[in-house]
């Protein structure tokens, strides 16, 4: 019996102690008045607002892992481009709804928020220009990961976008920065939008009274024996102009990897440097005949002074 009573009293501790400790300290923190509104924040709410942020993470990870082995790597990149966006959004519900579930009246957060919201955007205009920038390249399709652009006279392949900035790695080895609001506000030329094969060209001048028919046939043959150069469609001449000093020329054809071919290129104008050489076909350089004239009775004055 005495036993029983014993329990009995420390059953009752634990419950008017231990847990009244508990509840107290869940329900300890502060308040402050919005429009006449009392909102109070405790630390089971700030609990609550991390758990639901922690669960909300494991499972956007869970999400993306299963959805990302069932694609390409081309895809791949893409999707997660999207996913980082959408990651954001998610945070944002979740909050809200934890918040009104543990009876925060949310309506009053953002009206009070909205003055705060006026003045940051005041102060951070270009930041709010970015990531409006970032979600408009999101729901346009407008530029993905791995696509090819050129901005500013650089050709650079995108490897990442941001909600801020888009990353892209440069021929040269090296990353732009580029704020998203650029490619609203600046033109970029984006080369593997509608597929990814593009058009590139070399010029070449060659000597007049040579025979241009054997030109084009050399232009071409370099083209067919080039790596890097696609065999559809096919590369062809065009006989653009009649220079100063030369027949202008330009071999047109296509590439898959517009981000190489500057090496392309490079190794075409060797090869046609070559052929022109064993063909006894000149590339002339620039070269201006000047003729003097003298006013009558002063050349011979002139060709004493010399």
């Amino acid at each position: 019996m005495q036993d029983q009573t014993t329990k009995e009293k420390v059953t009752e501790v634990i419950e008017q102690d231990i847990w009244g400790l508990i509840k107290e300290i869940w329900n300890a923190g502060f308040s402050y008045t919005i429009s006449d509104e009392e909102v109070k924040i405790t630390v089971g709410l700030i609990v609550l607002v991390i758990l639901a942020f922690l669960v909300s993470t494991i499972l956007l990870r869970i999400i993306r892992s299963f959805i990302t082995s069932k694609l390409v790597e081309e895809d791949k990149m893409k999707f997660i481009s999207v996913f980082k966006f959408i990651k954001y959004f998610v945070y944002l519900s979740v909050i809200l709804i934890t918040l009104s579930s543990a009876g925060v009246d949310i309506t009053i957060l953002i009206t009070a928020s909205a003055a705060l919201f006026v003045g940051l955007g005041l102060a951070l205009q270009e930041l709010f220009q970015d990531v409006i920038g970032g979600i408009f390249i999101i729901l346009d399709k407008s530029l993905l990961v791995g696509d090819i652009i050129e901005m500013d006279n650089r050709v650079a392949r995108v490897f990442e976008i941001k909600l801020r900035t888009t990353r892209a790695l440069t021929r040269d080895d090296k990353v732009m920065i580029i704020p998203n609001h650029k490619f609203i506000s600046d033109t970029v030329y984006n080369y593997t939008q509608n597929h990814k094969t593009t058009r590139e060209v070399v010029k070449v001048g060659v000597a007049y009274g040579s025979d241009v028919e054997r030109v084009r046939e050399i232009l071409l043959e370099c083209a067919r024996e080039q790596k890097g150069i696609l065999k559809k469609p096919e590369p062809f001449v065009l006989f653009e102009d009649f220079g100063d000093s030369a027949l202008l020329f330009g071999l047109h054809f296509y590439v898959s990897d517009s981000f190489v071919d500057p090496k392309v290129k490079s190794e075409l104008r060797f090869k046609i440097n070559n052929k022109f050489k064993l063909n006894n076909i000149t590339i002339p350089f620039p070269q201006r005949d000047v003729h003097m004239f003298y006013p009558a009775g002063n050349k011979s004055d002139a060709l004493n002074e010399e």
